[in-house]
């Protein structure tokens, strides 16, 4: 019989970090530039107009998801540098009532109180305060904020996706913009989401419908507001 190392196991929390601002970088990029372009599209503008939304839209929305990402998960990152250097000063001023929580923290879990403690003292010696921020904290290498990471990710998944429909508008003829847009637009969407389930090992059917509807209803409803309001002009 052949033993399977756990080291072959397929993990995909390690790709969190930057799976989550591409997937909505992505997503933003192409639903609210399509949903803008059909908007604009159907309150009877013209080629021109349509296409200067969709780059106006590409840049903006960009540079926005790029700062947004930056600045939330800096505040994470923020954090995170407070909370390790309260610990470290803990483990400085309280070792031992600090090896006792480490301990405490493994008794929770269901290891025997002999076996924890020795756990706890083995993980101080190694690394005590890479030990409180895992057990204690929550904070791993896997988890860790990275904005930077997160900024470019965002920023170049929503121009990706952005500039889907831009090039559909300029493929179709002016006729069928507002059409052909949307049809290229939720294409993309089906491919984004059995790309973001198959990176993260989620269940492909969920991810694509979740995706789709949402992405056809937001567009459906830009349409609307554009037709009446383009009328009402």
């Amino acid at each position: 019989m052949t033993i399977i190392s756990a080291h072959e196991e397929p993990h995909y929390i390690h790709r969190t970090g930057w799976l989550r601002a591409a997937v909505l970088g992505a997503n933003d990029g192409i639903l609210s530039t399509a949903s803008l372009m059909i908007g604009i599209a159907a309150a009877a503008a013209s080629m021109n107009d349509i296409l200067l939304a969709g780059i106006a839209a590409l840049v903006a929305g960009a540079l926005s998801m790029a700062t947004g990402e930056y600045v939330s998960v800096s505040s994470q990152s923020d954090t995170e540098r407070a909370d390790l250097e309260t610990e470290r000063k803990a483990l400085q001023d309280n070792p031992d009532g600090e090896h006792e929580e480490l301990a405490q923290i493994y008794v929770a879990r269901g290891v025997p109180d002999d076996l924890a403690r020795q756990v706890a003292t083995a993980l101080t010696k190694s690394g005590a305060l890479e030990a409180h921020a895992r057990d204690e904290l929550g904070i791993s290498d896997l988890s860790k904020a990275r904005p930077f990471q997160a900024a470019w990710s965002s920023a170049a998944s929503f121009a990706a996706g952005a500039t889907l429909p831009i090039l559909a508008a300029v493929a179709a003829p002016s006729a069928h913009v507002g059409v052909a847009i949307a049809g290229t637009s939720l294409l993309g969407l089906i491919l984004l989401g059995i790309l973001s389930a198959r990176a993260g090992g989620a269940p492909i059917g969920k991810a694509v419908a979740r995706i789709v509807f949402w992405g056809a209803s937001a567009m459906a409803v830009t349409a609307l507001v554009g037709r009446i309001f383009g009328v009402a002009v």
